[in-house]
Parts: C-alpha cells; sequence; structure tokens
C-alpha cells in the first residue's frame, strides 16, 4: 500500500490551482499559484492539484515549481489518458517529495460517443494503459472515470476494477456536470465499494460540481458511504456555478462529527486567510451570504439575535468565528495607532510580513485611518495583501496623482501623474465614464491599450466610506493577467487596478 495514513479521516484534495483556475476571469500568474500553494501547504491540506502540465508551458513550469518548491502535502499533475500527458505530469512533478498523477477518461454514454468517439471497451483499455503507464513513473495514482455520475452503474463497476488491478491508488468519482443529488450519489459509493473487487484496498473520492447548488451536500454524502477523500476549491471557484466548497466541507464534518463521524485535518484557524488570499488573487468576489466566509456569515443585525448571542454565542451560532480564523470583536484600529499595534495585528491575523511590507503597508494604513472613521480588519487584510501583490511585480509605472471631472451633463475628464521609470509624466483624456476616461489618460502616457475583458470593484467593509477593491483583467495576444487596486476612492482603486495590470504585462 502507498497509502501510510489508512486510518479513518477525509483527505482533502484541493484543486483551486488547477479546477479552480478554469473559472471564466480566475487567471493566476506562477508566483500567485505558488503563493496559494504554500498556504494550503499550511492548512495541512493532504493533496494540491497544482495544474495540468500538457496543456501549456506556464502550466509545467507551475506545477513543477510547486512541486519543487512546497513541502508537506502530495503534489498532483493532471493527464488524460494520453501518453503525452502523463509523461508531462511525470517530468513536471519530478521534484516533488510525495508526488502524484491524476489521469482520467469519460465514461458516461453520451461523453464517449460525443466526446471520444470510442466504445466502451476501447475507453476500457484505454484507462487500463494509462493507469499502468503512470504506475510506471509514480507509486500514487488516481483515476477518475469522467461523467461517472450520468454513466452506466455496471460499466462504471467494470471499468474501477480494471483500473484498481493495474495499480490505482485513489479512485474518484466525479459529478462532473453536477447532476446528482444526496441520496443517488451515496447509493453510487455503496455499489462500488460493495460490489467493486479491491474496493478495500483504494481510497473513493468525490469530486462535486455545484449546477444545482448541491456539491457541498453530494460530497458530504459520500463521507457517510465510505468515501474518505472529497476534491474541493477554496471559496468553491471553478467552471460554471463552481465546485465543492472547501470551507464549507471542513466546517461541516467538524461542527457535525456527531453525524459523520469523521473529520479532515485542515488547519481550519487559516480558513478566511486563504478564503481572501484567493479572492484578491483572482478577482472572484465572495458573496456576503456565503457560508463560513462571507461577511454577513457571523453577522448580527437583528435585535433579537443580538441580545441572544450577547448572552451566550451558541444560541445563533453553530461554530465560533476564532475557528475559521475570524476574530469575534472588532477591534477597531485608528490614526493614532501606533506601528507595534499595526504589526501585531497583522501577525494575529496569520500573515508573515516582511519590515519592508510592515513599513509600506503601515504607511497605507494611516492614509485610510484619515479617511475613515473605523478601519476594520477586514481593510487591514486587504491592504496588506495588496501591498504583498504589488511587492512581487516591477513597478515600471506607478501612480502618483489624478484628477476626475464628470457630471450628468460633462464629458467624463481625467489627468493623471505616473512615476515612469523614475520620471514624472502627466497626461490627460476624456470618456465615456470616469473610469474610462482615467484608463484613457494612463493609457495615453504608458503606449500600451490591452483589451480589457473584466472588472470587478466590491467594498471591503460596509459604508459609505468603506475601503473598495477593484480587480482589471487585462488582454494582450495570448497574455491574460488581472491587477488589483484598492481605496477608499472607487476611481482610485480602479486607476490602481489597471496600472498593476499593465505592471504585469
Amino acid at each position: 500500500m502507498i497509502w501510510k495514513e489508512m486510518e479513518d479521516y477525509v483527505r482533502i484534495f484541493d484543486t483551486t490551482l488547477r479546477d479552480g483556475e478554469q473559472c471564466p476571469g480566475a487567471a493566476m500568474s506562477e508566483d500567485e499559484k505558488v503563493e496559494i500553494a504554500g498556504h494550503l501547504a499550511r492548512m495541512k491540506v493532504d493533496i494540491i492539484e497544482a495544474g495540468f502540465p500538457v496543456s501549456s508551458p506556464v502550466q509545467f513550469k507551475a506545477v513543477e515549481r510547486i512541486a519543487r518548491e512546497i513541502e508537506g502535502p502530495t503534489i498532483c499533475g493532471l493527464a488524460r489518458a494520453l501518453r503525452p500527458d502523463l509523461e508531462a505530469a511525470r517530468d513536471a512533478l519530478k521534484p516533488a517529495k510525495s508526488k502524484r498523477i491524476h489521469t482520467f477518461i469519460a465514461s458516461s454514454p453520451i461523453h464517449m460517443k460525443h466526446k471520444l468517439g470510442k466504445s466502451p471497451s476501447e475507453v476500457l483499455e484505454m484507462a487500463r494503459i494509462a493507469v499502468r503507464m503512470a504506475k510506471d513513473f509514480v507509486p500514487d495514482v488516481e483515476f477518475s472515470p469522467e461523467d461517472a455520475t450520468r454513466s452506466e452503474w455496471e460499466f462504471l463497476r467494470e471499468l474501477v476494477e480494471a483500473v484498481i488491478e493495474e495499480g490505482a491508488t485513489t479512485i474518484n468519482i466525479p459529478d462532473t456536470v453536477g447532476y446528482t443529488t444526496p441520496q443517488e450519489y451515496m447509493d453510487l459509493f455503496r455499489f462500488l465499494k460493495t460490489k467493486v473487487k479491491g474496493a478495500d484496498k483504494v481510497i473513493f473520492s468525490a469530486h462535486c460540481h455545484n449546477d444545482l447548488g448541491l456539491a457541498v451536500a453530494n460530497s458530504l454524502a459520500t463521507v457517510l458511504a465510505g468515501g474518505r477523500q472529497i476534491e474541493c476549491t477554496i471559496n468553491g471557484i471553478g467552471e460554471r456555478a463552481g465546485n465543492t466548497a472547501m470551507e464549507e466541507v471542513v466546517m461541516a464534518l467538524k461542527t457535525r462529527k456527531d453525524t459523520f463521524g469523521v473529520e479532515t485535518k485542515i488547519d481550519s484557524t487559516l480558513i478566511t486567510r486563504g478564503s481572501h488570499l484567493v479572492k484578491t488573487i483572482t478577482g472572484m468576489v465572495v458573496q456576503p451570504n456565503k457560508a463560513i466566509v462571507g461577511a454577513n456569515a457571523f453577522a448580527h443585525e437583528s435585535g433579537i439575535h443580538q441580545d441572544g448571542v450577547i448572552k451566550n454565542r451558541q444560541t445563533y451560532e453553530i461554530m465560533t468565528p476564532e475557528s475559521v480564523g475570524l476574530k469575534s470583536n472588532r477591534m477597531v484600529l485608528g490614526r493614532h495607532s501606533g506601528r507595534a499595534g499595526f504589526k501585531d495585528r497583522i501577525i494575529r491575523m496569520g500573515f508573515d510580513p516582511k519590515p519592508e511590507e510592515i513599513d509600506n503597508a503601515y504607511n497605507r494604513f494611516l492614509e485610510i485611518a484619515d479617511k475613515k472613521k473605523e478601519v476594520f480588519d477586514e481593510d487591514i487584510a486587504a491592504l496588506f495583501q495588496s501591498e504583498i501583490s504589488r511587492s512581487q511585480v516591477d513597478e515600471t509605472y506607478r501612480l502618483s496623482s489624478f484628477e476626475q471631472n464628470t457630471g450628468s451633463d460633462k464629458t467624463p475628464f481625467a489627468k493623471v501623474t505616473l512615476q515612469i521609470k523614475g520620471e514624472t509624466k502627466t497626461g490627460e483624456a476624456k470618456g465615456d465614464g470616469p473610469v474610462d476616461s482615467i484608463f484613457k489618460a494612463i493609457s495615453s502616457l504608458t503606449g500600451l491599450s490591452p483589451l480589457l475583458s473584466r472588472l470587478v470593484i466590491s467594498p471591503v467593509t460596509e459604508g459609505t466610506d468603506a475601503m473598495a477593491e477593484a480587480s482589471v483583467t487585462l488582454e494582450e495576444g495570448e497574455r491574460r493577467v488581472v491587477g488589483k487596486g484598492d481605496s477608499t476612492d472607487i476611481i482610485e482603486a480602479c486607476a490602481k487596478a489597471y496600472i498593476n495590470a499593465l505592471n504585469r504585462l
């Protein structure tokens, strides 16, 4: 057995960097992938699916770097049941101390006929060959019959049995299109665990999409049927309606151990930090009422609720904010707060700051404190994450100042001053709106006019003085980058995000 930890717990297989990145607009740079992988390792994730190495040189390099730099979790690479895919995964994973190849092939009638153009017998043979080859490369091999929940059960049994014979160590049963229901999925797992020869020698895994809003419920149902791995992403990001949300699965198993009887090895106090990191890097906004990590997840506005929580938290809170890394009280920092207090707060929020990052972030904090009545933890996390992101990019362009003139009967006009390689330059432009005019003014100075494919603006906290986060996605040829910026001024946040993206290009 290659599984050294066969004790009864649920393995967390995080695919934020692979399936999660396939979410439209969620582009990540190599450095950003490594940063997220590092946090996943600190969270004690069991397996990190780092990417799909054969898909592009960028993907290959990112997987290889994560395999080399990240210790603790098993590092996994995805591969179709094809030799070039498997060889690329093998090569990218070489530096990893613990490695896994995850190979897959479609098994549903509709996929085999219309996507593969293969018969069931051909698919069966391709799966056998792929797992056999992967097993020659690495000791830990995971196999997925794509679109398993729309596959014929008897063929699925035959397919799973065959790949176990070839040496697969984890069998993943994906609900690729978010079609199944909890009871149906549970029944399928029980069928495979009781009917497949060799089922007792492997880990059965769930991989669910959220097309019907059932991804978390379906994943948890498999635990009751003996599944011991759940594939998921931070904040539930992924294609279409997303994937199983890791934070929801982890806290459901922890909070309802009386029902499930097992937990994960995840350090749940790092959940909020991880959620914010992925949100900031991808620009994918977390809805306020999102379970566990939404802004309102531990907020109480109703007088009845507030009274109950004051008397006893458990009246309306089934888990503590501290258990997911959130401070229960909103200790306010302001303009009179010193550097030591600011640094202490940053560290207690889970960051590991460098001295220069503290200095730059503290100066930004003082600027915000002059504009806001209250500076909350969310503000601090946003500005500090922004400072980390900015420090990772060479600042060819930096915003010095801007002026905006707009109104219902005026053509929006912007004047911008940039520092460009140490030289101060000023440009101006008109546009269709305040943001358009300031972007055009910046472009007039940089000489760059890439395609703006996405702009997202979201408040960090509540109130008219709330700090705003802006995310800008730019495309130039085959390249796509995401820039971030934050400010209490929405236009300034957009300008910073646009400049950050230009610097990344």
